[in-house]
């Protein structure tokens, strides 16, 4: 049955004026059959969007710590209760496997549950006392309306990387999923709105281009998130840094396994494998290159190649999958070309993808099995590139002084994982790579809810993390309030007179105005 999606705009779909001027169709990868249709935000959609954020932020700035996170405990466990559900969703319109889809919404999860802290997170700091009579103190208050613009590849987790900590912080939200798989989003805004939430203060604009230009340039939107590929988030950096907004932009990533020689070689092609070809490759923290240490290089291809034999490809709905297909038929021919380039440039294809049996798989399904090209060498654009999809390099190294050489010098800085026996290696390695998350015998190193996601270099424009408590920064800026109060029944009023807080340091009698403040002339 095809679906139609449509904006979730002030706690409903969205039926304004052109709603549908737009539209592009949803795909189902494992079939290549169209299975729906999603309408296309313009500016008159986004700000409607934004307008509905606007008009709910007040009543949610000032809602009590306690009403916030009472919506926040609800709509976890409805998230909870329909996660199976969820999974479904995603697995019909990325292609993913169910499993994995229901991994990705339980860590998703988690940065909920962390949000459902936040009276916590949001304790400021007090000092009695700074001079006479003078207290200081600190208040982390929201932003305003701040914008969410997400990927394919996760789209219920990364939203929940943003949405969670900016509405528990007293933001409202406008959230621009990938039009590729949209209806998980609005799943995610039903779930809100039967939890409590009220509306406006979680909003959804699905679109392209044109939504995200609209996003960037709107006056009322204070903060932007995103999440997709480098030369894209360096883009919206720039152009919402420009537009006075506060910014984070995660791009993308070449993630290295660096595989030493006293590894354990076979959780190392466990590792591999599953860090490699779980999602299809289609993940910002998926080891695309694995960096072995010559003296065990070919005992490590032949465990990884065994695995890889055994991995089973094949729709994302049928239990017996191990692997589903690309999101659609452009990425899967895009991914499908760095094999025969690699081969062209020097590579070898010690394991081509393209002749990995499908179990039941439509032949107009977006399908491309598991690949390893070895011998690849850093100029190769098998390497350069991030080819996002089911496609390893292996890249061979004396040591581990050349390993750390040859990951420093990517100009990615996403993940990194380290596969050895040695502590002092290990120590070594996470002190000097220069890597913003780091594995030590784990391979993809996704922080939990509790620390923050994030990378270095080409893989992060903007100076915060997402989630954790960088994330409740992000989203939170801090008043500093320095305040006297005279005795009660003293003249002059709190606050008043020469010697108010913050001015100059007043002498001689006469009660509350003759203290010294301590506080130089002109602040």
């Amino acid at each position: 049955m095809s679906t139609h999606v449509t904006h979730w705009i002030g706690g409903k779909p969205f039926a304004g004026a052109g709603a549908a001027q737009r539209s592009a169709d949803i795909s189902d990868p494992a079939t290549g059959a169209v299975s729906g249709t999603v309408d296309l935000a313009g500016a008159a959609e986004v700000d409607a969007a934004v307008a509905a954020a606007r008009e709910a932020f007040p009543a949610w700035r000032d809602a009590s710590l306690s009403a916030r996170t009472s919506v926040l405990f609800r709509f976890r466990e409805l998230l909870d209760r329909h996660s199976d559900e969820l999974a479904r969703i995603i697995s019909a319109e990325h292609g993913k496997v169910v499993s994995d889809a229901a991994g990705e919404v339980a860590r998703g999860l988690e940065v909920v549950e962390f949000a459902c802290g936040i009276p916590h997170l949001l304790k400021g700091g007090y000092s009695e006392n700074v001079s006479s009579r003078v207290d200081a103190y600190s208040i982390p208050q929201p932003l305003g309306v701040v914008a969410a613009i997400t990927p394919f590849n996760f789209p219920a987790m990364v939203p929940m990387w943003m949405f969670p900590v900016a509405i528990a912080c007293g933001n409202t939200v406008v959230l621009k999923p990938s039009e590729k798989d949209p209806s998980a989003a609005m799943r995610l805004a039903e779930l809100w709105a039967e939890a409590g939430l009220p509306d406006g203060v979680f909003n959804v604009v699905h679109g392209d281009g044109a939504a995200v230009e609209a996003l960037l340039e709107h006056p009322d939107v204070k903060a932007v998130s995103f999440v997709g590929s480098t030369p894209v988030a360096r883009s919206i950096y720039a152009a919402a840094a420009a537009a006075g907004k506060r910014v984070q932009a995660l791009g993308g990533a070449k993630n290295h396994m660096l595989v030493l020689p006293d590894a354990d070689l076979d959780a190392a092609a466990d590792a591999a494998v599953s860090a490699g070809f779980g999602s299809a490759g289609e993940r910002c923290m998926a080891i695309s290159a694995v960096v072995a240490a010559e003296s065990i290089a070919d005992d490590l291809l032949e465990r990884i190649t065994r695995r890889v034999a055994n991995l089973r490809v094949g729709p994302g709905d049928d239990e017996r999958s191990e692997m589903g297909p690309l999101v659609t038929r452009e990425h899967r021919d895009r991914v499908a070309s760095y094999l025969e380039s690699g081969v062209r440039e020097g590579a070898t294809l010690a394991i081509d993808g393209r002749t990995h049996p499908v179990l039941g798989g439509d032949p107009d399904g977006f399908w491309l099995g598991p690949s390893l090209l070895d011998h690849v060498t850093p100029r190769m654009r098998c390497y350069t590139d991030e080819i996002f999809g089911p496609v390893l390099s292996m890249l061979r190294v004396p040591d581990l002084d050349a390993g750390l050489e040859l990951i420093n010098a990517n100009p990615y800085g996403n993940g990194t994982a380290v596969f050895t026996g040695d502590g002092a290696a290990a120590r070594r390695f996470q002190n000097e790579v220069e890597v913003g998350m780091v594995g030590i015998n784990v391979p993809i190193p996704v922080p939990v809810a509790y620390y923050s996601f994030g990378g270095w270099k080409d893989s992060l424009f903007g100076d915060s993390h997402m989630y954790g408590t960088e994330g409740v920064h992000f989203y939170t800026r801090t008043k500093a309030v320095t305040a006297r109060w005279r005795p009660a029944g003293q003249a002059g009023g709190a606050g008043s007179g020469p010697g108010a807080a913050g001015g100059r340091p007043v002498s001689g009698a006469g009660g509350a105005g003759g203290v010294d403040l301590g506080f130089p002339a002109g602040g």
